[in-house]
């Protein structure tokens, strides 16, 4: 072996060092880029959290040389023949090109410019390419970069679909008070002040010694590690320390079955929920408080903030009790939240529902741990989490339908201010709170006529036709659910179906101009779910061909032919008990769309019909 092959360099290096006029493969056995939206949400978190601590209005562009550094990591290289192939490190470094994507486009639309487009891309002899080479992503980034959204098509690959998840991520959790006259100066910290360690090898055999090393081995103590050790230390007794200590790797070990970040993701959540009283003000140059100190260094928050929890140092019981009281208690909870995001049952239906429409995790968990007590019985703490999540779902439905945007960015104040007005609330005055919020909240439903579906909504449109459709037909006593519809387990998925067909000429008796046309034909009224493949075959045909095969679809789909009223009691007993008109449309104009959006309303209006202070939970 040469001694070229045997040499591994490392050295800290500047974002832009990173992926300036730089080109990168990545290694086929570790191609997906899998990060999901709390990943992104930490990131973006982090990094305008550390440089909001640094930026100070009024600062002049050259004060950020003095601005602290933030070290976001490590990443491996294999370098032969001037090929540089990413070997660990790839999910960071395509989140920051997704990150500089989104910078690039957000400058333009505020008439910045910045030189950013370097680490996007280079260009040799006229052709640009992605400093990111990987063939499969290519049309995803291209589309982000010039319009800043990506149409997901069946067969893109599971990577393609999360970066265009992720760029849509970022645009929600970027604050507002780096979005102005701020901009450049963000952009600028993350070019010079933002650094990763760059560790290159120079033959594959110690490269692949070098990921796994970094893997297996030598990691840095976790803040979850280092909260543990702050509070074992606490303890006077070696017996009491063990058990407690065999305690807490058992629990932590449970969470990272689910992820390999969950134990930080819960202890934000917990210290959130219970503890924290103050947020960083939405201005620039302000200083991170509770929310964002938890959100980044947990295990300081706590050694700075044991009177607020109640943990006295000169008393090692309020320790004992702390791991196996509240500890305990808020563990077992959050693992209940999470098992009913993967699974639909009763108890916590809604939970299930936000995972798939809600808002961000790193808001949604904390309000849902917020009114329990370490007292509640199994039951209630059900009862206090769905009746969250059902109020989460509603605020997200109904900003949707409004085309308002429920980002974590632009309600992160009325998210956590919320999360404090709950703390620790009995079952009947949450469901008091809550319910004045529903009716406090200026996204009703009056603005349902308008709603359609557009290029950045088919992922909601899909979202609530399958709880459309499930909620009729298990109003009919059918079994099917939610998921049927939203994920077909083991069945074809379902897509969007138009009623009427793309050809504006069939219509010219109702429309002069094809805009029109296309507005009414999107409406959610024109809409209804059919699988995968089914919809294709009959997308094109003209209503009149399409209504025969509609008799042998689901139930939304079916109400449109005269045959689904006929011997079928139990469907149209429960209709008109709740006051549904559902009626056949033997043909379908704009008047029958008109009828049908009406009805979507209604059924909406009470699927999300959330209880009084009176009723009981559901």
């Amino acid at each position: 072996m040469s001694k070229l092959t045997n040499k591994i360099e490392a050295h800290d290096r500047k974002v832009s060092e990173v992926l300036e006029n730089k080109k990168y493969t990545v290694d086929y056995f570790q191609r997906e880029y899998n990060w999901q939206r709390r990943h992104i949400e930490q990131l973006i978190n982090d990094l305008t959290s550390a440089f909001l601590n640094e930026y100070q209005e009024g600062d002049a562009r050259t004060e950020g040389e003095n601005y602290n550094n933030y070290y976001l990591g490590p990443f491996v290289v294999s370098e032969k023949a001037g090929q540089r192939s990413i070997i660990d490190g790839q999910q960071r470094l395509t989140s920051l090109t997704l990150l500089l994507i989104y910078l690039n486009n957000l400058q333009q639309t505020l008439g910045v410019a910045e030189k950013i487009e370097p680490m996007i891309f280079s260009e040799h002899r006229g052709m640009k390419s992605f400093n990111l080479q990987v063939e499969e992503r290519r049309e995803c980034l291209e589309k982000l970069f010039q319009t800043g959204a990506y149409t997901l098509r069946s067969g893109d690959d599971a990577s393609t679909v999360n970066m265009a998840e992720r760029y849509a991520d970022i645009t929600d959790c970027f604050p507002e008070e780096i979005k102005g006259t701020t901009l450049p100066f963000f952009i600028d910290w993350l070019k010079y002040n933002v650094v990763l360690v760059e560790i290159v090898a120079y033959s594959d055999d110690n490269a692949y010694t070098i990921f796994e090393t970094m893997n297996d081995r030598g990691l840095n103590l976790t803040p979850t590690e280092m909260l543990k050790g702050f509070i074992l230390s606490r303890f006077d007794q070696a017996p009491k320390r063990i058990k407690a200590n065999d305690h807490w790797k058992k629990a932590i070990e449970a969470l990272k079955a689910f992820d390999a970040n969950e134990d930080q993701s819960f202890f934000q959540a917990w210290l959130r929920a219970c503890y924290a009283d103050s947020i960083r003000p939405g201005k620039a140059g302000s200083q991170n408080e509770d929310f964002e100190k938890i959100g980044t260094r947990f295990h300081s928050w706590v050694r700075d903030n044991l009177k607020k929890m109640k943990l006295d140092p000169e008393h090692p019981d309020d320790f004992e009790q702390f791991v196996s009281g509240d500890f305990k208690f808020f563990h077992e909870a959050y693992l209940r939240i999470l098992r009913s995001q993967a699974t639909l049952n009763t108890p916590l239906q809604h939970v299930y529902y936000i995972a798939r429409w809600g808002i961000a995790s790193s808001q949604s968990y904390p309000l849902m741990l917020a009114p329990l007590d370490p007292a509640d019985s199994p039951k209630t703490v059900d009862a206090k989490i769905d009746l969250v999540a059902r109020y989460i779902e509603t605020f997200a439905v109904r900003r949707s339908v409004n085309f308002r945007k429920f980002s974590a960015s632009s309600i992160r104040y009325t998210m956590y201010s919320l999360v404090k007005e709950i703390r620790n609330k009995d079952l009947p005055t949450l469901r008091a709170l809550l319910s004045a919020k529903i009716k406090e909240l200026d996204s009703g439903w009056d603005e349902f006529t308008h709603f359609l579906m557009h290029g950045q909504n088919k992922r909601f449109v899909k979202y609530l036709l399958s709880r459309i459709t499930a909620y009729v037909e298990q109003g009919a006593g059918m079994t099917t659910t939610f998921q049927t519809y939203y994920e077909s387990p083991g069945g074809k998925p379902f897509e969007v179906e138009h009623i009427w067909a793309d050809d504006f000429s069939a219509h010219t008796d109702e429309f002069t101009e094809k805009g029109d046309f296309a507005e009414w034909r999107n409406s959610v009224g024109a809409l209804v779910l059919l699988p995968n493949g089914t919809n294709q075959s009959y997308n094109a045909k003209p209503y009149a061909e399409k209504i025969a095969h509609y008799q042998k679809e689901n139930l939304l789909v079916r109400s449109l032919c005269p045959l689904a009223y006929q011997n079928n009691p139990n469907f149209t007993n429960w209709a008109s008990a709740r006051g549904l008109k559902f009626a056949p449309h033997p043909e379908f104009k704009k008047a029958d769309i008109l009828t049908r959006q009406s009805l979507y309303q209604k059924v909406c209006e009470d699927i999300w019909a959330f209880p009084s202070a009176g009723d009981g939970v559901s």
